[in-house]
This record gives structure tokens, sequence and C-alpha cells, in this order.
């Protein structure tokens, strides 16, 4: 990985701002991600996020931080918040930015216990694709504290595959729909092609009953998206 995502953050933080990342899928034409965006505060953010900082309490893991947005509100509201990424870019401007606790961290890697868990921004991407849900959700829930929770957020894509007669081209010999193929460029530079899930709440809802979980749909965003808690 050459954390083409991490440097776009330095850039900006280190106010060498110049240009935009641009990010595709295997689906989908080529689209902008303001980087601006990913310094957002609190009253610039979807309401889905906003709800999320709302329930968030007591020990807090932010998984997948960026430059630290959700990490820095908790934190002002006086939680313990511990912040974790693969981007080692993103990591140091989280804690240029004043996060206390961030390190260079895959969730898998992760041991501590918390009482929330927060996976935004699409949280669950890092799953990578369908076979590994149980996997990663079986080990987020060894993390959590008695009565802990997580907060997750995701989208159906399914409206990505609708024709202009309301009817849906989804291969159903092929993979799960949610899984796609994430690309991912920066000045000029092309970062190594990632899996990225997005997965619709039944599905969600189907694993967490598999290994353990209750799932409850919290709330619908505007755009076949939707914040859940899981416990």
């Amino acid at each position: 990985m050459k954390d083409l995502f991490g440097n776009a953050l330095l850039d900006y933080y280190n106010g060498n701002y110049s240009e935009d990342l641009i990010t595709s899928t295997h689906i989908s034409d080529e689209d902008t991600l303001p980087i601006p965006y990913l310094f957002r505060d609190y009253k610039a953010m979807p309401k889905l996020e906003q709800q999320a900082l709302k329930l968030a309490k007591g020990t807090v893991l932010d998984v997948g931080c960026g430059a630290g947005n959700h990490s820095l509100y908790l934190q002002e509201k006086g939680l313990k918040v511990k912040a974790i990424d693969i981007s080692n870019g993103a990591i140091q401007v989280a804690k240029k930015r004043g996060v206390l606790q961030a390190e260079v961290k895959p969730i898998l890697e992760e041991t501590d216990s918390f009482d929330t868990i927060l996976l935004l921004m699409n949280g669950t991407g890092i799953f990578q694709e369908l076979a590994q849900v149980s996997k990663y959700l079986s080990h987020l829930k060894s993390l959590l504290k008695p009565n802990g929770q997580i907060l997750m957020d995701s989208s159906d894509i399914k409206y990505m595959y609708e024709d202009d007669d309301g009817g849906f081209w989804i291969d159903t010999n092929a993979n799960y729909y949610g899984e796609l193929d994430y690309f991912l460029s920066y000045k000029g530079e092309k970062e190594s092609p990632m899996k990225w899930l997005y997965l619709d709440f039944n599905t969600l809802l189907t694993a967490c009953t598999a290994v353990g979980l209750k799932c409850e749909l919290i709330i619908e965003g505007e755009h076949f998206d939707y914040l859940a808690r899981l416990s």
C-alpha cells in the first residue's frame, strides 16, 4: 500500500492542499472525494454519524478513524477514545489534531475491550467480502465489555444495479452484490485496488444472529444507508 489516503490527509493538514482524491469501483465511474470533507466537524457530519456519536458511551474504539473527526468530538465530550487506522498518514494527522490515543493497527489485531466500538463512513467496508463478515463480527464481539455496543453504518447498494425500467441486473451466479473492487488515486498516483464491502441491513442481521449478536436498526439515511447497533 502506498498510503495515498494518508498522504492526502497530511498534505491538507500541512497546508499543501491542491487536489482531491479520485475514487471509483468496478461498477461505477470516477468520483471526487473532497479532502476538506475528511476534516469535517460535527455540524457537517451526516445524520447517521451524528446519531452514532450521540449514542457512544464509556470507553470508545474508533475503527478506521481517518483524520480523527469522531474521536476529537467524543474526547471533547469527556469520553476516553482509542483511534485506530491502517493508514500511517491518517494516524499522524489524528495525533497532530489532538487525538490522545491513536495507533496504526488493523482491527483484527486489537485486543483491548470497550463499551462502544465505532465503524463509521461505511464501516462494513473493512470486512472486504461477505465470506469474512462472521470472522470480523466474532472478533468485534470479543472486544466488547459487558453491555457494550458496536455502532456501524453501511448502505444497500442494490440501487446501483437498477436499469431504466426499474429492474435489477444482478448476476445471481456472481459474488454478493455489495462486494466491490475499490480504486483510489491521488496526484496522478494509483493505490493498489482494495476489496470493499457494502452490506444491506438484512444480510448484516443474519450474520449477527449467526455469531450471537443482537442487531437493531437505529436510523435510515436519505440514500439507502443506515446505522445499526450491535450488542
